[in-house]
């Protein structure tokens, strides 16, 4: 989850502190984990030039202008307004107020030049990463690999409450070892492929793997971007973090058990014929696995960017796809993205406008989150929070609050103010802001991309009327890490 940025500038990344290096030799980070954790990084670095005009009455309009397109993504479902729409107006609003309130202060079009673009840098980044994984998926359904898997399941007489069971299982003991966006695409796929006619089981079954996912990077050193950032700035040794499994296992089964009575015991209708994998479709998954090794191997070997392993894994897709077209065996009976990546120079012709509105959301997240932070909000909150009401209480709302902008730009405001924690807080933060985008579906890259490829199943609105039984194993974890850890 290292975008290009903290590769090229390891010395910005704390405003305060400068002892935490995130580039130290020695780690061990899977490239996926690395690449969507750091979506919102633009909000920490760069921190000797940040504005800090909190006080200026313009800058209370930008609060209110992201408040206002956060409220406009939550009533998504009823204002049938895609959530792109209003985070990025957000987003450019936002900064043409910051543009005026610099040129007022005397700050030069150079250095709003250089914040902006190191926004779009790390914005950049981020898209190339998953828009390969996202043509990897698209390419493994077209060639029937999600579907056999549904088919196999069907054929194991899995009722759709099993079915819940096996997506969210998995999805808690996959995003250790790669992250929780891709586990939520893939598990999201299966869940799309089984479930299409019940939408019911669909929305609690992406609800479930969402907090799945979430929690199961909780425990590892390497499992997220929070936890990484913990271990690297040397506030909790690596086996340290293993006594969060126990309080993760808790946050997933108690909302899990709850939804649980909620999914039906029948079974997905047959089908007559069973679906099988098209010719490829095999090589295309290890395809994928070999792109996630490229990505590992040239941020921890090479040194370079993530996404670059992850573009030389696009070429091997387009390559292998054009040898199926030359043996004939490229799909024509519809659309296919494999013919498409395989013939066509316009490799992002086929990707759906929910995968476009999940990406241009990102865009309008970084942008506008980035924007308050430049005006120096976030450096504010963290210093208030924890001077004014301690760290235990600070530690758990921190997790609430990053439902909402997102655990990056809050734990590393929490390392930048260095607060004097044994390790039993730090562990603690490193759990509640691992776990604690659950709560809405906007709070983690696993929920926001769910909600871009469910078609309108799975919404902001259908995420929250659970989020009380999330809530409840949030409390729950918590209390568990009371008991056993502390």
């Amino acid at each position: 989850m290292i975008g290009v940025g903290l590769l090229q500038n390891k010395n910005h990344l704390n405003p305060i502190k400068k002892d935490i290096d995130v580039n130290s030799p020695g780690r061990l980070v899977p490239a996926l984990t690395f690449m969507f954790g750091l979506l919102l990084i633009p909000q920490s670095a760069h921190a000797e030039s940040l504005l800090r005009m909190t006080d200026h009455p313009l800058a209370w309009v930008c609060i209110l202008i992201f408040t206002l397109a956060y409220m406009a993504v939550m009533a998504e479902e009823q204002l049938k307004l895609k959530k792109s729409k209003p985070v990025i107006l957000a987003a450019g609003l936002i900064w043409a107020l910051i543009a005026w309130i610099a040129t007022g202060e005397g700050v030069s079009h150079d250095e709003l030049h250089q914040a902006v673009m190191h926004d779009l840098e790390e914005y950049a980044a981020m898209f190339l990463f998953l828009l390969v994984a996202m043509t990897y998926i698209n390419a493994m359904e077209e060639r029937q690999v999600f579907n056999s898997l549904r088919s196999w399941l069907i054929r194991k007489g899995f009722s759709f409450r099993q079915l819940f069971w096996v997506t969210g299982v998995m999805a808690f003991f996959i995003s250790p070892i790669a992250d929780n966006l891709t586990t939520a695409l893939l598990m999201g796929a299966v869940i799309m492929s089984v479930g299409k006619e019940n939408p019911k089981f669909v929305t609690l079954s992406m609800i479930n793997v969402v907090v799945a996912a979430n929690a199961g990077g909780a425990f590892s050193p390497f499992g997220d971007i929070t936890t990484l950032m913990v271990w690297q700035a040397g506030k909790v040794e690596f086996q340290q973090f293993f006594v969060l499994f126990l309080p993760a296992v808790v946050n997933f089964m108690v909302p899990a058990l709850i939804m649980n009575s909620f999914i039906e015991t029948s079974c997905p209708v047959s089908q007559e014929d069973h679906t099988k994998i098209r010719i490829g479709g095999i090589r295309v998954c290890l395809l994928f696995l070999a792109t996630i090794g490229l990505a590992i191997s040239f941020e921890n070997f090479l040194g370079l960017p993530p996404f670059m392993g992850m573009m030389t894994g696009l070429s091997l897709l387009m390559m292998f796809a054009y040898f199926l077209k030359l043996k004939g065996l490229t799909s024509s009976r519809k659309v296919s993205p494999m013919r498409d990546i395989g013939g066509d120079p316009d490799v992002f012709q086929k990707v759906s406008l929910a995968e476009w509105d999940t990406l241009l959301f990102f865009f309008g997240v970084i942008f506008s989150v980035g924007g308050l932070r430049y005006l120096g909000y976030l450096e504010i909150v963290s210093e208030t929070m924890y001077l004014g009401i301690g760290p235990t209480w600070t530690n758990i709302t921190a997790g609430i609050f990053s439902a909402v902008v997102d655990n990056i730009p809050v734990m590393f405001a929490i390392l930048g103010m260095n607060p004097d924690m044994d390790t039993f807080q730090w562990l603690l933060v490193t759990l509640t802001a691992g776990v604690g985008g659950s709560l809405l579906s906007v709070g983690s890259a696993a929920g926001v991309a769910l909600m871009g490829t469910s078609k309108g199943t799975y919404t902001f609105m259908t995420h929250l009327r659970w989020s009380w039984a999330i809530a409840l194993g949030y409390v729950a974890s918590i209390g568990v890490h009371f008991l056993i850890n502390g």
